[in-house]
């Protein structure tokens, strides 16, 4: 006998984990980690991102970690970043720095040129990923002093 009541399910971690957020339609985990290993490798060896690399530490491994995290949180995914780091956001944690408008342009160019060259399944949810993380990325940029 199956009976029913008009109880809600209990919110829990796997119901806020809907398998069509933006963090599950691009491919999970892997896609965003592959996303951010390419943008990191790409501030590592093209020199087009030369300013933006020397604002960075010489070893980007908790870089790499972070922003995975950050990313699959920000897109409907695990939300381990935020839940590390209550109250916080992206212009939070980069306001101490100096962020000009020129390093700004080269984060999104990385990040957009990352998404491209992973391409996510999901390609044109991808492209407004990168229009959005690039939209942020130029608004941290300060005009020259």
């Amino acid at each position: 006998m199956v009976t029913t009541t008009d109880t809600p399910a209990p919110h829990t971690p796997a119901t806020e984990k809907l398998p069509n957020s933006p963090f599950h339609l691009l491919g999970g985990h892997p896609v965003v980690q592959a996303i951010v290993d390419r943008f990191y490798d790409l501030m590592d060896s093209d020199p087009a991102y030369a300013e933006l690399r020397a604002m960075h530490a010489p070893d980007l491994t908790k870089m790499r970690s972070a922003l995975a995290q950050f990313l699959a949180g920000w897109s409907g995914g695990p939300r381990d970043w935020f839940e590390a780091n209550p109250g916080r956001c992206m212009m939070s944690v980069h306001k101490p720095y100096t962020i000009t408008r020129e390093a700004a342009g080269q984060w999104a160019e990385a990040m957009k040129r990352a998404i491209a060259d992973v391409a996510p399944a999901n390609a044109d949810l991808g492209r407004q990923m990168g229009e959005i993380l690039s939209e942020m990325a130029v608004g941290m940029g300060q005009p020259p002093q």
